[in-house]
């Protein structure tokens, strides 16, 4: 399997976690790494930190290993996944 590691900042691990099963994939595991299963793809949620920027202003960041059988399938993965965590300021 082909994997990519990436960081998400600002949004809540369950809610990463939920993506993932909406994207069809089935948590196997009740802790870290959390790992979701699907026919062709594989992610782990690794670790979630904070990070602060000031004193006052503290995000989360989650790294989440993605994995598939092919690079054109980790890429469709990824780009599903992006489209479900992308936040519109306003």
């Amino acid at each position: 399997m082909i994997d990519r590691v990436l960081e998400f900042r600002g949004i809540n691990r369950e809610h990463l976690g939920m993506y993932f099963e909406e994207l069809g994939g089935r948590l196997v595991s009740d802790s870290f790494p959390f790992v979701y299963e699907a026919e062709g793809w594989k992610a782990e949620i690794l670790s979630e930190d904070e990070l602060a920027f000031t004193k006052t202003f503290v995000v989360n960041a989650v790294h989440i290993r993605f994995a598939a059988e092919s690079t054109e399938a980790l890429n469709q993965l990824i780009k599903n996944y992006r489209y479900k965590t992308t936040r519109v300021g306003g």
